[in-house]
């Protein structure tokens, strides 16, 4: 085989288990597991004989599988299945040969044992998305009423707390688990059709046997080819892609409210943590930024699935192979953002009072839509507006605070809006987005 390249993001930020699952070795032990279970429904079933079976069963096993032969000559076949079955059935005593891979064809045996591989990477998703949205979660109740200035454009807005801005994210990645529920769902699915999709290999027995080989791997069964049908390998990567950009846009909030100028939070800090090879004073929010790389590769990839789904006729011609190099790294791409930004949440240091000192950053402008609204009563809301539009030209231009400038204009009450006093109900709206998370 050619030496494996060393792919860096992945080898810094990479999940193990998810490595794993989709390894060479995972991957060969799959297929074998399906050529297993076919033998075993079969022998059940009586297509072959109960000894033709389990010779079959004890044959099909890792020791018996040469890794190097079987690569050697996947790559003048094209395909790896037939030097496996050969692999298998030559381990075969003399009289048990021949009935090894029984009606089936290649795909059959890659798309089944790849289903088996995507059941336990959706599984490994699953396990690192509830620690990353338990994480968000307990982050946003922790800082419900911490006080920031909200951001439209890049620019102030309106205050709001530091919990309600995570909350979308908690939503996100609620509506996420229910995607990766569905399109794992639609994934672990047997694929034993032969040939041609029309299971005639198989005999009369077929729908019999795939039913009871998809029971023996755990598998749902179906009736209806897939071969070429590549829509649930395409929504399960891209549900991998979606992962990514959530991961993605959190990290880039991140980096911004990380600016020096803002200072509002920080990564984790430790010894030469995010360290400049020149700059002694750098501590760089490395982590977001290799989540912002990983959902970049991943949405790039993405695209591929879609090509993938053109497959014509019965049996694709290409397509097919692309599915090969981008499934699998849009799921280890997926698993690392969601590792990596469950690693910065948990680590993020959260700074209140650069927070409370920012909404005053530009001279209170950020409570105009407040003063607006205390306005509007009496004035109506367009009249309103322009007054406060002409007290901020007024305010940059002088440097008055806000509030100073509208002090005639406003009701005698208007002296108690402040920052705390209009930031909505960030109460419900954490409450609402951590018990969703929480219902299951």
């Amino acid at each position: 085989m050619i030496p494996q390249r060393f792919e860096m993001l992945l080898e810094l930020y990479g999940d193990e288990r998810t490595t794993e699952i989709l390894s060479e070795q995972a991957m060969i032990g799959s297929w074998l597991r399906v050529e297993a279970a076919l033998a075993t429904a079969q022998g059940e079933l009586g297509v072959l004989g109960a000894a033709e079976a389990t010779a079959i069963v004890e044959a099909a096993t890792p020791d018996n599988i040469d890794s190097e032969r079987l690569w050697k000559e996947t790559r003048t076949v094209g395909y790896p299945i037939l030097s496996l079955v050969r692999q298998i059935d030559g381990a075969l005593p003399e009289q048990r040969r021949g009935r090894v891979h029984y009606g089936a064809t290649t795909q059959d045996i890659m798309d089944s044992g790849l289903a088996l591989q995507l059941d336990d990477t959706a599984r490994r998703l699953l396990e690192l998305l509830t620690r990353l949205g338990d994480a968000l979660a307990e982050l946003a109740e922790r800082h419900v009423h911490t006080v920031i200035a909200g951001r439209t454009h890049a620019l102030h807005a309106v205050p709001t707390t530091f919990g309600a801005k995570l909350a979308p994210y908690v939503a996100e990645l609620t509506r996420h688990r229910d995607r990766l529920a569905a399109a794992r769902e639609r994934v672990a699915v047997v694929s034993l059709f032969g040939a041609g999709g029309t299971s005639a290999a198989y005999g009369e027995q077929a729908p019999a046997v795939r039913a009871r080989v998809a029971e023996l791997l755990g598998l749902s069964g179906t009736d209806v080819p897939w071969h070429v049908a590549r829509d649930g390998l395409a929504e399960f990567g891209l549900v991998c892609c979606l992962l990514s950009a959530t991961c993605a846009r959190f990290a880039r909030e991140v980096v911004d409210l990380s600016r020096t100028e803002i200072a509002e939070v920080s990564e984790a800090s430790g010894h030469h943590r995010g360290a400049s090879s020149t700059m002694p004073q750098k501590a760089n929010p490395i982590e977001s930024e290799a989540v912002i790389g990983l959902s970049a590769t991943a949405g790039a990839l993405g695209s591929a699935l879609f090509r993938a789904m053109e497959a014509g006729h019965e049996r694709a011609a290409g397509e097919w192979q692309a599915e090969w190099q981008v499934l699998p790294q849009l799921a280890a791409l997926g698993a690392a953002a969601l590792r990596t930004t469950t690693s910065i949440v948990e680590g993020l240091q959260v700074f209140p009072d650069a927070m409370r000192a920012n909404l005053d950053a530009d001279g209170g402008l950020v409570m105009a839509e407040a003063y607006m609204m205390r306005l509007a009563p009496s004035l109506g809301r367009e009249r309103a507006h322009d007054v406060v539009y002409e007290a901020v030209r007024r305010c940059r231009v002088s440097g008055e605070p806000l509030a100073d400038i509208l002090r005639e204009s406003l009701p005698a009450d208007c002296a108690e809006i402040t920052p705390d006093t209009y930031v909505g109900d960030p109460q419900r709206t954490v409450e609402a987005a951590v018990s969703a998370w929480r219902e299951h």
